[in-house]
């Protein structure tokens, strides 16, 4: 099953024109564990999806694919 968070993670490290490596360091993890996660090898957990929206500067409703505009239809 397809990780929605890693995902989203992805295209908005496309999006941003970032390295894995770099934010993999940033969030805190390896190399190994932050592809593990990103290829849902790994299952990522609520502490992880801090440290992920933290690394990429992002809000964790930006991992969840829920966007401003969905916050304001109460979505």
């Amino acid at each position: 099953m397809k990780s929605i968070i890693a995902e989203n993670a992805k295209r908005i490290i496309a999006d941003k024109g970032l390295k894995q490596r770099a934010v993999a360091e940033k969030a805190g993890y390896s190399q190994q564990q932050f592809s593990a996660m990103m290829c849902n090898r790994r299952i990522v957990q609520d502490t992880d999806v801090m440290a992920i929206a933290n690394a990429l500067n992002v809000t964790p409703n930006e991992l969840f694919g829920i966007g401003e505009d969905q916050e304001a239809k109460g979505a």
